[in-house]
């Protein structure tokens, strides 16, 4: 009998077209260049509906977002999907936007465990390029997600630290 391999989704949300809003999708396009086993990354932007079929196959999702919660421009964060609301601390309409998917999943799937790596954003005005700290931020954000993918693969299976404080620079 064959033990059952992990399949991992990063999925990278936002819009491109303003500005920090395409931090997720900036990061997967950087993840992509070094392929992981057991890892799907795919380019979500706002079109969550084209998710349905790759949370269907995964067991755990990772989703990278611009998040405000107030922190400093370029803050990186890691959240349990169920604390980020439109009304709480941390806010994000896309990863509302698949938790709201995950809802829709015919049976017998059912929705996996979702984590949000946000990223505070410093301008959501329209512009293709992120901002400086932003910007900055990004090896961060890959590391960050090296790290909580290779938490969640480890035979160990120790968990990432979920925190809305902001992780280092």
């Amino acid at each position: 009998m064959h033990a059952h391999k992990q399949s991992i989704l990063i999925a990278g949300l936002g819009n491109l077209l303003l500005s920090d809003d395409g931090v997720g999708i900036h990061a997967v396009h950087e993840l992509a260049k070094q392929p992981m086993i057991g890892v799907t990354t795919a380019d979500i932007g706002t079109a969550v509906f084209h998710a349905m079929h790759y949370l269907e196959h995964a067991d755990r999702v990772l989703l990278i977002d611009a998040v405000k919660a107030g922190g400093n421009p370029g803050d990186i964060y890691l959240l349990d999907a169920d604390d980020v609301r439109e009304d709480g601390p941390a806010t994000s309409i896309h990863t509302l936007g698949m938790r709201s998917l995950s809802r829709l999943m015919p049976a017998p799937h059912q929705c996996p465990p979702m984590t949000v790596l946000g990223v505070e954003p410093k301008s959501l005005e329209y512009g293709m390029k992120l901002s400086g700290p932003v910007k900055a931020a990004l090896p961060k954000v890959i590391e960050t997600v090296m790290r909580t993918v290779h938490c969640w693969t480890s035979p160990l299976q120790t968990k990432p630290t979920i925190t809305m404080e902001p992780a280092p620079c």
